[in-house]
């Protein structure tokens, strides 16, 4: 009984014994996992674009990408499920601009994202997600008009 017992509990403990290996599975190893977000610069006419992300605790910087470049970083999740980064993204050239979260605790974000990579891309008409498992660029955020945008 007690052999059964230890056997059992390694089984549970052990998430590559089960024979399941969707999204849920793939979810409980996210601690595991390494996640990495880009930010790409999708505009046309060599527009440059300003991009500043951050998370409650990491201030990534300002980053001036040309055209066709991309920034990006990696990181892992916290225990909590509570990580979150979010970018401001402008193109002075245009007057327009943008804010949103670019990665957070969302099944249906990590399932675009392939559960490892999510790509943002700034075009010209907005913000676009790459959905990877369907192969398309997916548009998410229209920009927002003005000059009077500040850096947050």
């Amino acid at each position: 009984m007690i052999l059964f017992l230890v056997f059992a509990t390694l089984m549970a403990a052990n998430p590559s014994t089960s024979t399941s290996s969707g999204p849920t599975e793939v979810r409980r190893n996210m601690l595991y996992q390494t996640w990495h977000v880009h930010a790409v610069n999708g505009l046309s006419n060599n527009k440059i674009l300003l991009i500043h992300c951050k998370s409650r605790d990491d201030d990534l910087g300002e980053r001036n990408l040309t055209a066709g470049n991309e920034f990006q970083w990696k990181f892992k999740t916290n225990v909590f499920g509570t990580t979150l980064f979010w970018c401001f993204m402008a193109s002075r050239s245009d007057h327009v601009h943008a804010k949103f979260n670019v990665f957070l605790d969302n099944e249906d974000l990590f399932y675009r994202c392939n559960w490892k990579n999510c790509i943002w891309i700034a075009k010209d008409d907005g913000i676009y997600l790459k959905n990877i498992p369907e192969g398309y660029d997916e548009f998410r955020f229209a920009w927002e008009r003005g000059i009077g945008f500040t850096i947050v």
